[in-house]
């Protein structure tokens, strides 16, 4: 019985993982639940999986929880820092890293430095800050088994391929709803249509970084400290139909691929049962019913948000925090119609151009970076 701690769990990931959860009651099991503001939900998730803990992160709704479960022996903590001891608990052996944004980074390290297995769905933790997060992974012996679709089908592809070399990893894109826009049409839509994803159904940050491919460029970061390859190593391929999830190209030119439908499922519980494969009741994969299937070069130019995480990536240090400080404010000033789909752009390549840069950073550097960048980030989104 494995026992389950889910950091985020009554967000999309989170939902899904307890989905997951109830599915294979007899292997795994939720130890810790935690919540930022959704106290209603995660009452309801505490009173079907009887954790051991929960935390709401909001302290201000402490009172609410705890009295809500006061007939059950369920601990309930409150703040943030609750989220990094929770993960600590001796009860708990594989932590799904399932907050979203710089936030998830404090308690996925902690877990870490407990030496627990983590299923990785927070990619801004290695976007922010890959190498030191990579090392102490290595140094506390904590595996990171990746939790995002595409890079799941990466690591499945792996599997088995022991020291063979990677040549390419080919790392597929929807191409959100905006994929066939022009620069002028992509200056009047809206976070509304944003939000409409053609095949996934995630929260609103990501579903806005799908739109403006920057969830994409994060992805690729992520994967160059996942599998130990350069940016120059990894290419985005444009897939309209999401059903090729992503692929590995060895140097014998062969390519392998992970294919399936768009179930994120699938990939929480491949993490969570590795490197055994389990019965997963969902829909199945018809090659007659999906006929064809398609792929374009990204563009750019139109997204650019694609290109600016690969100078990210290249120029290291502190950059990649930047960037995706500047996007989380970015991204939430669209949502909120206080910019425009272009400006977003433009607010990340400021704060990029603005920000102090490190190359050497520490993690206190990051912090210092995530303050100094979300300032500068809003002041362009006034």
């Amino acid at each position: 019985m494995k026992k389950i701690a889910i950091i985020g769990s009554t967000g999309s990931i989170g939902t899904q993982s307890l989905d997951v959860i109830r599915q294979h009651s007899d292997l795994f099991e939720a130890r810790v639940l935690t919540a930022n503001n959704n106290a209603d939900l995660l009452i309801s998730q505490a009173r079907e999986f009887k954790p051991d803990a929960v935390v709401i992160a909001n302290e201000s709704k402490y009172d609410y929880v705890s009295e809500a479960l006061s007939d059950l022996p369920i601990k309930v903590y409150a703040g943030s820092q609750a989220l990094c001891d929770v993960v600590e608990m001796p009860s708990v052996d594989v932590v799904i890293a399932a907050l979203v944004g710089f936030a998830g980074l404090p308690s996925t390290i902690s877990a870490i430095k407990a030496g627990k297995t983590i299923a990785l769905a927070n990619k801004e933790t290695l976007v922010v800050a890959g190498e030191l997060v990579t090392g102490l992974a290595w140094k506390n012996k904590a595996p990171i088994l990746p939790v995002d679709s595409e890079h799941s089908a990466i690591f499945q592809s792996l599997t088995g391929e022991g020291k063979n070399k990677i040549e390419k990893i080919l790392l597929t894109a929807s191409g959100g709803p905006f994929r066939n826009l022009g620069q002028e049409e992509l200056a009047h839509v809206t976070s509304e249509q944003a939000l409409k994803h053609p095949n996934w159904s995630m929260g609103a940050k990501i579903t806005i970084d799908s739109a403006t491919m920057m969830n994409k460029g994060f992805e690729m970061i992520e994967a160059k400290w996942l599998f130990g390859v350069s940016p120059d190593k990894i290419e985005v391929v444009v897939h309209p139909e999401s059903i090729i999830h992503s692929a590995v190209q060895f140097e014998d030119g062969s390519v392998k691929a992970q294919l399936g439908v768009p179930d994120m499922r699938l990939p929480i519980q491949y993490a969570l049962s590795y490197p055994d494969r389990l019965h997963l009741e969902a829909s199945r994969l018809n090659l007659f019913d999906i006929g064809a299937l398609h792929f374009e070069h990204p563009d750019f130019e139109r997204f650019r948000p694609l290109k600016l995480a690969y100078n990210a990536a290249h120029k290291g240090g502190n950059m990649p925090c930047i960037l995706n400080a500047a996007n989380e404010v970015a991204n939430l000033a669209f949502r909120e119609g206080r910019i425009s789909f272009p400006k977003l752009s433009e607010v990340l390549e400021i704060t990029m151009q603005t920000a102090t840069f490190s190359a050497t950073p520490t993690l206190d550097t990051y912090y210092d970076t995530d303050v100094e960048a979300r300032r500068i980030a809003e002041e362009f989104c006034q």
